[in-house]
């Protein structure tokens, strides 16, 4: 009996590490529905200039953002906030976990990852819940995503 409840807890164990992962990564589904709170703003348009979500304008294109270097996209500009420039001046790159970070907090993480107080971002909302999620799926309309 003893044995019995012993490997029902390994293997529980064993189970629990390897769906671990997967669950950290996010869901792509459920990413591009939670990505309607972010159509106002930005829109996901690939190089042939296919629109493929959102309409939005005001903030970057999102697609191919993972492997980016954060505010580089040249089509956007002038527009980037100088703390999310400096953020990629220092190195920043996106990936999945540090977009699911920024996008759930955009001031605190550059104000974490600048060690600067005063760090702003002009993204303004705070995605409350999905974020990794939302960053699968722009990991999935990423191509050259690493």
């Amino acid at each position: 009996m003893l044995k019995s409840k012993t490997t029902s807890l390994v293997l529980a164990a064993v189970m629990a590490a390897v769906s671990a992962p997967a669950f950290a990564e996010g869901d792509v589904e459920k990413g591009e529905k939670a990505f309607k709170g972010c159509k106002a703003c930005h829109r996901i348009m690939d190089d042939q200039g296919e629109l493929l979500n959102g309409k939005g304008k005001t903030g970057p294109n999102l697609y191919n953002i993972i492997g980016r270097t954060a505010g580089s996209d040249e089509d956007f500009g002038k527009k980037y906030g100088k703390s999310l420039v400096a953020a990629g001046e220092k190195g920043l790159v996106w990936d999945v976990e540090n977009l699911a970070e920024y996008i759930k907090d955009p001031k605190k993480f550059l104000a974490s990852y600048l060690d600067d107080k005063k760090a702003r971002s002009k993204m303004a909302y705070k995605q409350r819940k999905s974020q990794e999620d939302i960053a699968a799926y722009l990991k999935s309309v990423s191509p050259d995503a690493p």
